[in-house]
């Protein structure tokens, strides 16, 4: 009987270690996609040449987001922090650059407050959030358009401030 319930278990620890592993590699690949969205370096570089990136997610893949454009000659970045974390945030991160991408691309937004407003309502479009739930799905945002030939930046963030240092000066 010992050595039948010794068997059961190798058996049992092989079918779990085997499901880890293939869930492991399916989170893997999604971190794969999550980051083909991301901006790239050198679009950054090209745009923002002055510029830092701090990407440290908690799980493999996260609702950390990145988002750049460069639309009629001015750039629309935004540093997104989706509910969630792993695969849910990660999620969220996804439809959250769709959106983003779709406001601003295809409905040519670039005004910081009507592009937040319009993802704001595309979001809860998307989710069929009500009640509660449109309260606790979304994403703290902090949206900045570069004007470079005004020398301008316009911003609006959602739970999340604009920091700005001039000389030794931090501003929030």
């Amino acid at each position: 009987e010992l050595k039948a319930s010794t068997d059961e278990a190798r058996n049992q620890r092989a079918v779990i270690e085997e499901a880890h592993r293939d869930l492991t590699d399916s989170i893997r690949y999604s971190q794969r996609i999550q980051q083909a969205v991301l901006p790239k370096s050198d679009v950054l570089r090209e745009h923002l040449p002055a510029h830092f990136v701090i990407h440290r997610p908690k799980d493999i893949v996260s609702g950390d987001l990145l988002w750049c454009a460069h639309v009629d000659g001015r750039t629309v970045v935004a540093a997104v922090d989706c509910t969630g974390h792993g695969v849910p945030g990660a999620l969220m991160s996804i439809l959250g650059n769709s959106l983003l991408s779709a406001v601003v691309h295809d409905e040519r937004e670039l005004a910081p407050a009507h592009i937040l407003e319009e993802l704001r309502g595309r979001m809860i479009t998307a989710l069929g959030a009500q009640g509660e739930d449109a309260l606790r799905d979304g994403m703290d945002i902090a949206l900045c358009v570069v004007d470079r030939s005004h020398r301008m930046l316009r911003f609006a963030g959602a739970n999340n401030p604009l920091y700005r240092v001039r000389g030794n000066e931090l501003l929030e």
